[in-house]
């Protein structure tokens, strides 16, 4: 389902909207339309086995949302995949003026001034996002210092560091100098520039 501009200059304020997410391992949604019950519009996306990030859905939903909108989602883990990305689209629903209602859990959030309760809720998410970005962070170093210390630890770089490479190697700088720069070896950054193993397209 798509949206485009037109649609939303004729959106009314005050909308139920909905919003499912499915998996190849439940590919009927059925459940949770039922659960979320009757809205005036349904965001859906259903996950494949070749991408389980994208939800374009979900951004539309977010696009699409303004004041006064309450939204339904059958459980929290259909809107996050983690703490930190719930809170992030919490916070972004709830900074248009909409009320997001988990119906599993019973709870609707909203930035309501007058709900210390929905503030607090609010809050304690963001400070669990903080913790698990942080925990998340010390499992990394710790997994590269002890794959350090095996000597088997290989960096892997990111779009942004291949693009760099990339241009460095057009400046004239030998791959040896450019892989000993980012701390990877010749036959990895030939793999980046490349496209192939690890950085082709499909993995």
């Amino acid at each position: 389902m798509s949206t485009t501009p037109e649609d939303q200059d004729n959106t009314l304020f005050g909308q139920t909207l909905g919003y499912v997410r499915v998996s190849t391992a439940e590919q009927n949604p059925g459940r949770q339309h039922e659960a979320i019950g009757p809205c005036d519009k349904v965001f859906e996306d259903r996950m494949s086995g070749k991408s389980k990030t994208n939800r374009d859905q979900l951004n539309a939903l977010i696009d699409y949302a303004r004041q006064g909108d309450a939204i339904r989602v059958e459980a929290m883990e259909r809107l996050g995949r983690d703490t930190r990305d719930l809170y992030s689209i919490l916070d972004a629903l709830t900074d248009k003026g909409c009320s997001v209602t988990f119906v599993s859990e019973g709870i609707t959030m909203s930035k309501d001034k007058n709900s210390p309760t929905q503030e607090l809720f609010l809050s304690f998410l963001a400070a669990m996002a903080q913790f698990e970005r942080a925990r998340i962070l010390e499992r990394q170093r710790e997994g590269i210092a002890l794959a350090k210390a095996q000597g088997v630890y290989q960096r892997k770089l990111t779009d942004e560091d291949v693009e760099a490479c990339r241009a460095m190697v057009d400046m004239g700088i030998s791959v040896a100098e450019v892989a000993r720069r980012y701390e990877v070896s010749r036959q990895t950054l030939y793999s980046a520039l490349k496209g192939a193993g690890a950085y082709s397209p499909a993995s």
